[in-house]
């Protein structure tokens, strides 16, 4: 019922943005006075801010643009390089990179938005790095022939992409992957598996959610598990190749989201709208380039969904050395090389200071020399990433750590 009612005001609100958009069209053709007049300019422009909110939407393009580097332009490549229901790895290689350029796979967020969303990331690293990424699915249009998809299989895909990079591969692991991008460098680590990190970096992860809760956490404590299952777990409709399947809808992740900071995001509009009434194309455009990422969302299998929430949130698994992969424990203790680089932001209110900091008192006999913290002043959680404060003061000290570990020892 929760999947069809939101397809319902979706079709809706999809036939009333069509609507205002060609509203707007209107008042812009020049051969009609009445968008240079009066109101004119104001409706024109609220019809189409309310268009931009409700229009369609679906998987954004990496459009990563090409690399400024020595006065000379370079241009970006973007291939699928292996292809698994769940998610493929997807590599950038810009041309001119040496060919001793250190290799970096990005761990995106299964978190109700597209990798796409970590762009900004992918175009700052792609610069001085050969580049992958998980560009994780949407559980909605993968067919339920395909099984389930767990913390498990998740650990599992990162090994194995891991191991298709080959050795001396760093990761960079972006929030909520923190915690099973950990888990699979222990795995690899206990294995002695030749493909395991140089390093890990850890940007605003949930490692440890009882330092500094934030909001989030807090709503995963107040309620049992029981009580996400009943409530937001609900069936993919007909219409989608993933009929039948169980998931945590992406639309339910966007409410959370925006409703943690509304006014934010109503004052973000209303900017907008503004903006486009002056004719301020320019600032306009970039308010609606940041929205059209945020609201494209994509839904999480049920078992993945309620396993992060559980083990993650709730019972603090990997902290108190119970999180287990495949019927055996995890040992942190067993990461000895990997270079390990914790990054919180001060304004972070998804992770709080000292959540992601905690993995570094997790390997207890990681040479600290092998370990650092970094806490960026005035940073938010979607600043750790993407931005100018992650192009200029981030992004840097990751670059400097990979090349201060450029191989695990063994």
């Amino acid at each position: 019922m929760l999947y069809s009612a939101y397809e319902m005001q979706r079709a809706m609100l999809g036939s009333a943005s069509n609507w205002a958009s060609v509203g707007a069209r209107l008042l812009d053709n020049p051969s009609l006075p009445m968008g240079y007049m009066g109101v004119g300019p104001a409706f024109a422009s609220a019809l189409k801010v309310f268009a931009h909110l409700y229009e369609e939407r679906g998987k954004p393009d990496f459009d990563i643009q090409p690399v400024e580097s020595d006065g000379e332009t370079h241009y970006v490549s973007e291939t699928v390089v292996l292809e698994k229901p769940f998610g493929n790895l997807r590599r950038f290689v810009r041309d001119g990179l040496p060919d001793d350029a250190p290799k970096l796979l990005i761990v995106a967020p299964m978190s109700g938005h597209y990798a796409t969303l970590l762009r900004g990331t992918v175009q700052r690293m792609v610069e001085n790095q050969q580049v992958w990424i998980t560009d994780w699915a949407d559980a909605r249009l993968v067919p339920t022939s395909e099984g389930k998809f767990d913390l498990d299989d998740y650990i599992d895909y990162l090994i194995e992409f891991l191991q298709f990079i080959g050795p001396d591969t760093h990761v960079l692991a972006v929030c909520q992957p923190s915690v099973p991008a950990f888990a699979a460098t222990a795995v690899m680590a206990a294995n002695k598996d030749k493909c395991r990190p140089a390093s890990l970096t850890m940007m605003g992860g949930p490692i440890d959610t009882r330092a500094s809760p934030t909001g989030v956490n807090d709503l995963a404590m107040d309620k049992p598990l029981s009580w996400f299952e009943n409530n937001v777990i609900a069936t993919v409709p007909l219409n989608y190749p993933g009929a039948g399947r169980k998931v945590y809808p992406g639309f339910l992740q966007l409410a959370g989201f925006i409703s943690m900071n509304l006014s934010d995001h109503m004052m973000s509009h209303y900017e907008m709208f503004k903006h486009m009434t002056v004719g301020d194309q320019d600032s306009a455009d970039r308010t609606k380039s940041f929205y059209d990422e945020y609201l494209s969302v994509c839904d999480m299998t049920e078992e993945f969904y309620l396993q992060t929430v559980k083990h993650v949130f709730q019972e603090h698994s990997l902290p108190k050395g119970e999180f287990v992969h495949r019927g055996k424990a995890i040992d942190p203790d067993a990461i000895r090389d990997t270079a390990l680089l914790a990054i919180e932001g001060e304004n972070d209110d998804i992770s709080g200071i000292g959540q992601t900091r905690a993995a570094l008192d997790l390997a207890e006999h990681l040479p600290m020399a092998k370990k650092k913290y970094l806490m960026a002043p005035k940073v938010g959680h979607y600043g750790i990433f993407n931005g100018s404060k992650w192009r200029e003061m981030i992004a840097p000290v990751v670059e400097e750590w990979m090349r201060a570990n450029p191989k695990s020892e063994g």
